[in-house]
C-alpha cells in the first residue's frame, strides 16, 4: 500500500502524463496535413483551421479554466478534461469531413486549456518549497518531451497506418492518466466558492482568441497586413478593458453591489517572483516554439530527411533537457548540512531549517541556463547547407541543458507566489501568458525568417508558377526545383532558407541573452512562499469531503 509520501510522488507521475498527452498532440498533425487534404478533400482553408480551432479555443479557454477548478475541485475538472481530451482524439481520428475535424479539434483546445494550468496548480498544494523544483522539473520535462516525440510517431504511424492513427495515440496515455489522477491524486479546491465572474470570462476569451487569431494571420500574410493589424487591435483592446474590469473587482469599495470575485488576482503582479517568474518563462515560449517551428523544416526540406529522421534529430534537445532539470532541481533543493552550532548558524541565516543549508539562488540558476542557451542559439546561427547532424545534435543538446536550468527556475519563482485558494487561476494566467508568448514567436520569428528566405531568392528566368510556389516557403521552392529537375534552383532555394533560419537564430540568441540580464536583475534570490503549504494527501474517502487541499 502506498504511505503519503510515495502516493504525492506517484501523483506527480499521473500529472506528467497528463501534460505529455498535450505535448504530444501540439505538432503531430502538421505531418498528418498533406495526407487529410487529400483523403477529406479540405481546402487552403481548412487546412489552416485544422491548426488554429486548437490554438484559439485553448487560449480562450484558459482563465475560465483555472478559475473552475479552484471553485469545483482541480482533480475533478482533470479527470474531466483528460476525458474529454480522448473523446476528442478519438473524433478527429475518425472524422469523415473536414468540418468534423476542425469541430474535434476545437474541443481538443478546449480541454487541453484545462489540463495544462490544472496540472500545474496543485504542485503548490502537494509539494512544499524545497520539493517544488523537483516537481516542476518532471512536469516541465513531460511537456517538452511531448514534441520530438510527437513527431517521431506520427512519422512512424504514418508510414504504417492510415493518417487517423497519428491521433489515436493519445488515447491510451489519456487512459492511463486518467486512472492514476483518480487514483492517486487528492482533490483540491479553494475553501471560499464566489460566484463567477462572467463578465470577465467573456472579455478574458474573447481578448486571447481574437489577439490569438491576429497573431496568426499576421504571421501568415505579414505584420502589415490590414486585417491581422485590426484584428490584433481588438484584441489588445478587450485584454485592456479585462484588466480594467478586473481592477474595478478588485477594489471592494468600488466593487458592483453582488459582483463575482475578480478572475484574475492582479495583485500577483506586485510579487517580483510572479512577475518576474512568468515573464521569463514567456521569453522562454517565445524562443523555444520559434525553434520548434523551423528546425523541423530544417531537417525535412534542406537535408531531405523523413518525418521520423527529423523527429529523431530532435532528440538531443530532449537529453540536455534531462540533464539540465536534474542538474537544477539539485542546485535549488535545500542540503543537510552538519548538525553542530556552525551548520545550525549558517542554515538559519540563510532562511532554513535547522540542520540543512539553501540550495543556490533561483537567480543564479535562471541567468546561468538563460546564458548557456544564448551562447549554444549563438553557435547554431553558423548552421550552413553542409553542416553535418553532430553539429545540430551538439548546439541541440547544449540548449537543452540551458533550458532545463531556466525554465523550471523561472516556473518556480512564479508558482511560489501563488496561494492553495488561487492557484488554479493564477496557474492559467501564466498559463495563458506562455501560451500568448509561443504564439507571437512563432509569428515574429516565422515573419523573419520568411522574409529573409524570400529576399535572398533571385529567380529571374523562372517560370511565374514556379517563381510563386518558391516564395511560398522552402516546402514550396524545394518541390518546383525538383520539378524543373533544376540542382541550382535547389541549391538555391536551401541556402536562402538556411540565411533566414540563422538571423532567426540570433534573435532567439538575444531573446535568450535578454532573459538572462532580467534574471540578473530581477529575479528574487529564492521562490517566495506566501503560505507556506504543506504537503497533502488524501488517504481515504472520508478525506474527500473536507474543503480545501485534502
Amino acid at each position: 500500500m502506498l504511505t503519503s509520501e510515495t502516493r504525492r510522488w506517484w501523483t506527480l507521475g499521473a500529472l506528467s502524463m497528463s501534460v505529455l498527452v498535450v505535448g504530444l498532440d501540439l505538432f503531430v498533425l502538421n505531418l498528418a496535413i498533406p495526407t487529410i487534404s487529400a483523403d477529406l478533400h479540405a481546402s487552403s482553408g481548412d487546412l489552416q483551421w485544422f491548426v488554429d480551432a486548437y490554438s484559439l479555443t485553448l487560449a480562450a479557454a484558459l482563465l475560465p479554466a483555472g478559475l473552475l477548478g479552484d471553485q469545483l475541485g482541480r482533480k475533478r475538472l482533470l479527470i474531466g478534461a483528460l476525458a474529454l481530451f480522448g473523446v476528442a482524439s478519438l473524433a478527429c481520428a475518425y472524422s469523415t469531413s473536414a468540418s468534423e475535424l476542425i469541430a474535434a479539434r476545437a474541443v481538443l483546445g478546449l480541454a487541453a486549456a484545462v489540463i495544462l494550468p490544472m496540472s500545474l496548480a496543485v504542485l503548490p498544494v502537494l509539494f512544499t518549497a524545497s520539493e517544488r523544483p523537483k516537481a516542476i522539473a518532471a512536469v516541465g520535462g513531460a511537456t517538452f518531451l511531448g514534441y520530438p516525440v510527437g513527431p517521431i510517431l506520427g512519422g512512424w504511424l504514418l508510414d504504417h497506418f492510415w493518417w487517423g492513427s497519428v491521433f489515436l495515440i493519445n488515447v491510451p496515455v489519456v487512459v492511463i492518466a486518467m486512472v492514476a489522477v483518480t487514483l492517486l491524486m487528492p482533490e483540491s479546491h479553494s475553501e471560499s466558492r464566489p460566484r463567477m465572474d462572467l463578465a470577465g470570462v467573456l472579455i478574458s476569451s474573447a481578448g486571447l482568441a481574437v489577439l490569438t487569431y491576429g497573431l496568426i494571420k499576421a504571421g501568415q500574410n505579414g505584420w502589415t497586413d490590414a486585417a491581422a493589424v485590426a484584428t490584433m487591435s481588438v484584441g489588445a483592446a478587450a485584454l485592456i478593458a479585462f484588466v480594467a474590469w478586473e481592477r474595478r473587482l478588485g477594489r471592494p469599495g468600488s466593487r458592483p453591489a453582488g459582483s463575482a470575485q475578480p478572475l484574475v488576482d492582479l495583485t500577483l503582479f506586485r510579487s517580483a517572483g510572479f512577475t518576474w517568474g512568468t515573464v521569463l518563462s514567456t521569453l522562454v515560449s517565445f524562443a523555444l516554439f520559434g525553434i520548434v517551428f523551423a528546425m523541423p523544416q530544417y531537417f525535412l526540406d534542406v537535408r531531405g530527411l523523413n518525418s521520423l529522421g527529423a523527429g529523431l534529430r530532435l532528440l538531443p534537445m530532449i537529453g540536455g533537457l534531462a540533464v539540465g532539470l536534474v542538474i537544477g532541481q539539485r542546485l535549488l533543493t535545500p542540503r543537510k548540512a552538519r548538525v553542530d552550532d556552525a551548520g545550525q548558524a549558517d542554515a538559519i541565516l540563510a532562511g532554513g531549517a535547522p540542520g540543512s543549508t539553501s540550495g543556490v539562488s533561483a537567480k543564479v540558476v535562471a541567468t546561468a541556463g538563460f546564458a548557456i542557451m544564448a551562447a549554444s542559439l549563438a553557435v547554431g546561427a553558423g548552421t550552413t547547407v553542409s553542416s553535418g547532424t553532430g553539429f545540430a545534435a551538439a548546439w541541440f543538446a547544449v540548449t537543452g541543458l540551458g533550458l532545463g536550468l531556466a525554465m523550471p527556475t523561472a516556473l518556480n519563482a512564479a508558482l511560489g507566489a501563488l496561494s492553495s485558494e488561487r492557484s488554479g487561476s493564477g496557474s492559467a494566467l501564466i498559463t495563458a501568458m506562455r501560451q500568448v508568448g509561443g504564439t507571437i514567436g512563432v509569428a515574429v520569428l516565422g515573419t523573419v525568417l520568411a522574409t529573409v528566405y524570400r529576399s535572398h531568392l533571385h529567380l529571374s528566368g523562372l517560370p511565374a508558377a514556379a517563381a510563386a510556389a518558391a516564395r511560398s516557403g522552402v516546402a514550396g521552392g524545394i518541390a518546383a526545383a525538383q520539378g524543373a529537375a533544376s540542382a541550382p534552383l535547389l541549391h538555391l532555394v536551401r541556402v536562402a532558407y538556411i540565411h533566414g533560419l540563422d538571423v532567426m537564430l540570433w534573435i532567439c540568441g538575444g531573446i535568450a541573452v535578454t532573459a538572462a540580464l532580467m534574471a540578473l536583475a530581477f529575479l528574487p534570490r529564492h521562490a517566495a512562499e506566501p503560505d507556506q503549504p504543506q504537503p497533502v494527501v488524501q488517504p481515504s474517502a472520508a478525506a474527500a469531503g473536507r474543503t480545501g487541499a485534502e
